[in-house]
């Protein structure tokens, strides 16, 4: 199926859902109903050709799906001489089309909010979204996770008996809980887009299908949240690191870290959008959230023509604004870099240090490869080179590991020749 094809259905999926969910409600059946219409689309669509009316064509495919099943349901609870909790078969008719397509967007910020709701794992609201806003199959998640796709299928149930078993309804949260809901939604998309950004583990460094698809989803709330500036900040933080993708690897999939990469080959649409971004939430931004800060950073160093003319002095401000507005051990590993830069490797060195009592750092590569890196700078190449193999067997990224393995080999070779 062609990428127009696949936009096309992403797009409308949600839509769709939406329609149905205002219709008859009961989340777990009408969101596999869509998932039946989009498939049902994708076989014939290309061979037949788009309909005139995609939309209602998936509305009327999904409604006779979700009926199909009522009434099966229903049916087996007579067998059963049970009480029927089914919808009534005289609302089982489609959804007008000025009825379904009223509230579109609402519908969209509504089903983000039921798929990151807070009776579910982290794992499970991102996968609940990817499907239910975001269009992908089943099978597209279980690949984007690596797990098979019947552990997958299995996750993505037991999310939406998780939902129903909550109460939860199709509406926004109530003004009290938006705010936190909210946050959630963010983190969510903040973890997607890192997840593809730079993937956990596996041969590839990055997942393109993954960043597309936050991307996506965080211009859409952009669209529905207009004067968030958390929106704004996460939108703006994922334009600026998307900029860069193309220079993070070279022509055989290796990993090239920040300082070392080809700018020309940055994206610079995306630069200008992001910068502009950053631009405009700071300056109407009363309090600023964590999100804005990052993508401050992020346009500092995309900003720079070469790496030598980072203001890493500003960059430390931030991250020191950073941390108080957001503490993390991530934050205070990215501040340690600063600190080098503007300090001295010694510097940097002693905000690792205070890191690495930090149980939920000592095992983590990254902590390991910083803390090379500013011994290399501090021309401690021994100390270096074990600090490297130590982050290298942490890594659980094939690239990262080869990265950092390289970066280890150079180092023992340089101590040889002298």
């Amino acid at each position: 199926m062609s990428e127009d094809f696949e936009d096309l259905l992403r797009d409308l999926a949600p839509q769709v859902l939406g329609a149905l969910m205002r219709r008859y409600g009961r989340f777990d059946t009408a969101e596999d109903a869509v998932q039946e219409a989009l498939l049902a689309a994708a076989t014939q669509w290309p061979a037949e050709g788009v309909p005139d009316n995609p939309y209602g064509w998936l509305v009327t495919a999904a409604t006779r799906r979700f009926i199909d099943w009522v009434r099966s349901d229903a049916a087996q609870r007579r067998r059963e001489d049970a009480d029927l909790t089914a919808v009534p078969p005289s609302e089982l008719v489609a959804p007008g089309a000025d009825e379904a397509l009223t509230g579109e967007h609402d519908d969209s910020l509504k089903l983000l909010f039921l798929c990151c709701h807070p009776s579910l794992s982290t794992s499970s609201q991102i996968a609940l979204t990817l499907r239910a806003v975001g269009g992908l199959t089943t099978a597209e998640i279980a690949h984007a996770f690596f797990v098979p796709e019947t552990t997958m299928a299995q996750r993505i149930s037991r999310a939406k008996q998780s939902i129903r078993r909550a109460g939860a309804t199709f509406e926004l949260p109530p003004a009290g809980e938006r705010a936190e809901r909210l946050k959630a939604v963010l983190h969510v998309l903040y973890l997607m887009f890192n997840e593809g950004y730079t993937v956990t583990a596996g041969p590839d460094l990055q997942r393109d299908d993954l960043t597309a698809d936050a991307l996506r989803l965080a211009r859409l709330v952009r669209r529905l949240l207009p004067d968030d500036g958390e929106v704004a900040g996460l939108l703006a933080l994922m334009l600026l690191t998307e900029a860069r993708r193309d220079a993070r690897t070279d022509a055989v999939g290796s990993l090239i870290p920040l300082a070392e990469q080809d700018r020309g080959r940055w994206d610079r649409e995306l630069i200008a959008e992001g910068v502009a971004l950053v631009t405009e939430t700071l300056a109407r931004t009363r309090e600023l959230g964590p999100y804005q800060v990052q993508a401050a950073i992020a346009a500092v160093h995309d900003e720079a023509a070469r790496v030598e003319d980072t203001d890493w002095p500003q960059v430390l401000a931030l991250y020191g604004l950073l941390e108080r507005i957001a503490p993390n051990p991530m934050v205070t590993l990215g501040r340690a870099v600063a600190e080098a830069m503007v300090n001295g490797p010694g510097a940097g060195l002693a905000t690792v240090a205070e890191l690495e009592a930090d149980d939920r750092m000592a095992r983590h590569h990254r902590l390991h490869a910083v803390r090379a890196h500013l011994l290399e700078m501090a021309d401690r190449p021994q100390d270096a080179f074990d600090a490297y193999r130590t982050a290298s067997r942490h890594a659980t990224s094939v690239p990262e590991k080869r990265y950092l393995e390289g970066r280890a080999a150079r180092l023992a070779e340089a101590q040889n020749t002298r």
